[in-house]
């Protein structure tokens, strides 16, 4: 009998001893998980896995996983975590790419920093628009006059301000006698493309090809879908039928870069300025361990002869600002575009 109680008893110890390392790992796992390494593993796995222009952009993912895993440490306070995964992330040279936690937002701003403004927000409000609210006219987030040259202008700071199709009707309605039209979207950060569509539809009259979309298929780095065809389809309502000149910068990104790409497929469109930011990707949204979110371009839009725009559209007329205008309250690409439009001035092939 007490040898088979000894029998169970050692049984048990056995049993005990298997276990405890399995619910040890467990709990390491979870830890670590956690951790600061874990959430770093987490980060470069997602962006690894699930990022559409690491091979466009020639990115070395690998080596920079090396690269930043050395500055992770056990100890390290969460600010210090933070300040290594955002700058991770900006060597991806992405405006779309952001790392959120409750104490702050890491982006990425070279893609216009570097690059002249091309804008100056004082001299287009103040002696274009207009000082006086009764100097211009204001339908959902676009502010809208006629030059005293006839020439339209439409100034649209933000996609994201919802513009509805009666807007327009009453905009392209005031704008109908202009003998050309300007629409200024410099600085124009991007917001929802639907609002970029809308707008690009009031100036076509049959269905156009724009552009191309691919989505990831699976975790390798080319692992995409076959490209699906982006149409723009014209509108049931007024529709602009004169020239048109879109004014553009550095600044004009996001959803405001698909806009010009789509007014730049369209015969009485030309674009001014300079080159806009790019940022072409479609943003996805993912979380790390500890609740941190992350935002990255996951889904690549091309252009209607299927080459990449996340770098950005270069115009048709290259204009940059003139100092010696500047110190006169002149805007010298919305001084070239009216120009342009009254036929005053053609670019020579050098400019």
């Amino acid at each position: 009998m007490k040898n088979d109680k000894m029998v169970r008893f050692l049984k048990n110890i056995m049993v005990l001893i298997a276990v405890l390392p399995l619910l040890g790992s467990c709990i390491r796992e979870d830890e670590v998980a956690n951790s600061p390494q874990g959430n770093f593993e987490a980060l470069w796995k997602i962006i690894d896995e699930q990022y559409c222009f690491l091979e466009y952009k020639q990115i070395d993912w690998d080596a920079i996983h090396d690269e930043y895993s050395r500055l992770i440490t056990g100890s390290m306070s969460s600010e210090g975590l933070f300040e290594v995964l955002g700058n991770m992330l900006n060597e991806l040279q992405d405006g779309h790419v952001n790392l959120a936690s409750a104490h702050n937002v890491s982006y990425y701003d070279a893609w216009y920093q570097d690059y002249p403004r091309n804008f100056r927000e004082d001299i287009v409000e103040d002696f274009y628009l207009g000082k006086a609210s009764t100097d211009y006219r204001t339908a959902a987030g676009i502010k809208y006059k006629i030059f005293e040259d006839n020439i339209g202008y439409m100034r649209y700071e933000s996609f994201s301000s919802g513009i509805g199709n009666g807007n327009l009707d009453e905009i392209l309605s005031y704008l109908a006698p202009c003998s050309g039209l300007i629409i200024d979207v410099r600085n124009n950060g991007g917001g929802n493309v639907t609002n970029s569509e809308r707008i690009a539809a009031r100036f076509t009259n049959e269905k156009v090809l724009t552009g191309y979309i691919r989505h990831k298929t699976g975790k390798g780095h080319n692992d995409f879908s076959e490209p699906y065809p982006i149409e723009l389809e014209p509108s049931n309502s007024i529709r602009w039928q004169k020239k048109t000149v879109v004014l553009t910068n550095r600044r004009s990104y996001s959803a405001t870069n698909d806009f010009v790409n789509q007014m730049s497929c369209l015969p009485n469109v030309t674009i001014m300025g300079d080159k806009t930011g790019g940022g072409s990707g479609m943003p996805f949204t993912s979380e790390l361990p500890n609740g941190w979110t992350v935002r990255f371009s996951a889904s690549p839009h091309f252009n209607a002869d299927m080459e990449q725009i996340e770098w950005g559209i270069e115009p048709d007329i290259k204009v940059n600002m003139d100092e010696a205008d500047e110190t006169k309250h002149i805007d010298t690409i919305i001084e070239k575009a009216r120009a342009f439009l009254k036929g005053e001035w053609t670019p020579a092939v050098s400019e």
